[in-house]
């Protein structure tokens, strides 16, 4: 009984360090309509600024408090200001792309000033525990609590009895009404996201003391906790970001209980998901809140797509054909390798979310597995290589698109949340289910690609394997979209009501365009796991997902041609200039954020 209350207190505690985080995304999200995906990223930063302040300068523990916070503050009024003040009248997709970018880029700069080694991040309490019923309870804890209860009664009080507060109050019920009566909505903005990233980055630091550790690569899962609890209890909704909040720390904690520490996770996205499909505004939104808005109409920013003539088109091919002829390094057909494989992974994206509307953030799930897919067949059941290849990509379209499935009755930045949930899940479930996945140890000795029954082993045999799935990928998907089918996939996407009142069924569109897409990721996973001889639950990861979507935005959404040429772009620059090799996700972040400031229909159009 003592360990249930143990369990209860850690997960009230850990709750409550969520609650920081998912507070502020519920205010931005009130005020702009916004899921700020940098949040994490600031989290991030508060952790490093505490570790700075503990450690180097040795501040007590209320003054590093106050530095995080306004430090954090300053951070979050820098993003607003310069990050997406400039977006307020461009494409309602952009803003969430540029917190997509701006994550990026501070993450990477914290990981390039301290490196990703893991640091150490003491308390400054004293290492004590109190006894309480059968459980105990440590200062930090009790700290932790107090931070908590300290920000929910200041930010109560703010909104309440402030001017500021009236006027965010008045912006998150009706933006445009507010600006009428002359609300400022710009400094309500920077208010609103000055609070958010001080709250991030004090609940940073609490967690680096917690867990006595802080690295690099926490601020995506601080995000999509965050998230979880943002929306579980109402997205835009304080008091049920709130109760979200602590909610989701009990399940977190009663989970491990029972199944262990490595289904803390998957218990949270379990639970999103959940929510997302039975009541999507959360489980405490008013019963009068209006459903999430869809993008119809502003998804795709307006323009006129670059046409290429058929020949320009064909003699490019001629030309990456013969390319192995020439005297190449393999140091350059494997970065084109490594590009075609991208450029299948682009394809499958494009049409889902350029020519469907759907903006999946778990893509990189569709390649596990493919790959898992194939490498199990090839390994264990000895199907040739090139059909189990094949059979990955069946497989990848079919379980993939049953898996997203609960998400296509949902609208707006709903569907993106949905798609990263359902893609950590399967990571997730890759993790703990060792009796087919081998979990942690991942599975090895994948044999290499082969073809009729030749081995593919030559750097150019490999090239050319790659480079002609992809062309051929390219074509069948340039011919789904002159087709009818085709035609119906941007209806849905321009205006998915008109579009149902002309008789097309949603879901049955929505099926088949992750079905077509769900089989290119597959067949790119399944070359993948073949080439690198070994995989885990770890090689198709959230950021590969954030780097196709580059890729595809780079590209122009929607164009089949742009996808492949973002691919190039985008592996080819950062090999072009290799001292930069290090930098390679801070460029990927910065190209990001260019392009949706300055070309959001991308190089070649969005078609």
């Amino acid at each position: 009984m003592s360990s249930w209350l143990d369990y209860t207190i850690n997960g009230l505690i850990v709750g409550n360090v969520y609650a920081l985080v998912a507070v502020g995304l519920a205010l931005i999200f009130g005020v702009s309509r916004l899921i700020n995906f940098a949040q994490g990223s600031i989290y991030l930063v508060g952790a490093y600024i505490g570790w700075v302040a503990v450690v180097q300068l040795h501040t007590p523990l209320p003054l590093t408090i106050i530095v995080v916070a306004a430090a954090a503050a300053v951070v979050g009024l820098i993003i607003e200001r310069f990050g997406l003040r400039p977006l307020q009248n461009s494409v309602r997709i952009a803003p969430l792309l540029a917190t997509i970018g701006i994550s990026f880029v501070l993450d990477q700069l914290v990981m390039l000033t301290f490196s990703p080694n893991p640091r150490a991040l003491p308390s400054q309490l004293p290492d004590v525990r109190f006894q309480v019923g059968g459980g105990t309870i440590g200062p930090l804890d009790l700290l932790i609590a107090g931070v908590g209860l300290t920000s929910a009664l200041l930010l109560f009080v703010f909104l309440r009895y402030s001017k500021l507060g009236w006027a965010v109050r008045a912006a998150s019920q009706d933006r445009d009404a507010a600006m009428q009566m002359g609300v400022d909505v710009n400094r309500v903005n920077q208010a609103v996201f000055g609070i958010a990233a001080a709250l991030g980055g004090v609940s940073g630091m609490l967690v680096g003391m917690y867990y006595n550790q802080i690295d690099t690569a926490m601020s995506l899962q601080a995000t999509l906790k965050g998230v979880v609890a943002e929306v579980v209890g109402g997205a835009g909704n304080v008091p049920g970001a709130v109760i979200g909040s602590l909610l989701l720390g009990l399940v977190e904690s009663y989970g491990v209980a029972v199944f262990g520490t490595s289904y803390r996770n998957l218990f949270a996205f379990l639970l999103l998901v959940v929510v997302l499909v039975l009541r999507p505004n959360g489980l405490f939104a008013s019963a009068r809140q209006a459903p999430p808005e869809p993008l119809t109409g502003t998804f795709i920013a307006p323009s006129r797509p670059v046409r290429i003539p058929r020949w320009a088109l064909l003699a490019a091919a001629a030309i990456f054909a013969v390319l192995p002829f020439f005297p190449v390094s393999f140091y350059v057909l494997q970065t084109l390798i490594n590009a075609w494989l991208l450029g299948m992974l682009a394809l499958s994206l494009t049409l889902v979310a350029g020519t469907m509307g759907q903006v999946s953030l778990g893509h990189a799930a569709l390649l596990a597995i493919g790959a898992y897919t194939s490498a199990l067949l090839s390994l264990t059941l000895s199907v040739p290589v090139g059909l189990a290849v094949i059979g990955g990509g069946l497989m990848s379209a079919a379980l993939g698109t049953l898996l997203i499935s609960p998400s296509f009755r949902l609208r707006g930045h709903y569907v993106s949340i949905a798609t990263l949930a359902i893609g950590e899940i399967v990571s997730l479930v890759i993790l703990n289910w060792e009796s087919v996945t081998r979990g942690p140890i991942g599975i090895s000795g994948i044999p290499p690609l082969s073809l009729f029954g030749y081995d593919l082993i030559s750097p150019s045999s490999i090239y050319w394997f790659s480079f002609a799935v992809m062309v051929v990928l390219a074509l069948l998907q340039g011919r789904l979209l002159g087709s009818h089918l085709g035609r119906s996939f941007r209806a849905i996407r321009d205006d998915d009501i008109a579009a149902r009142a002309y008789g097309l069924s949603l879901n049955r569109y929505k099926s088949l365009a992750f079905i077509f897409g769900g089989f290119a990721a597959g067949v790119s996973g399944g070359i993948a796991a073949h080439l690198y001889s070994y995989i885990n639950h770890e090689t198709f990861n959230t950021q590969q997902s954030i780097l196709a979507l580059t890729v595809v935005i780079l590209g122009g959404l929607g164009n089949v041609v742009g996808a492949i040429v973002g691919a190039v772009a985008l592996v080819g620059l950062p090999e072009v200039f290799r001292i930069a090799a290090e930098y390679r996700i801070l460029i990927y972040g910065i190209v990001l954020l260019l392009l949706v400031r300055f070309r959001p229909q991308g190089l070649l159009g969005t078609i």
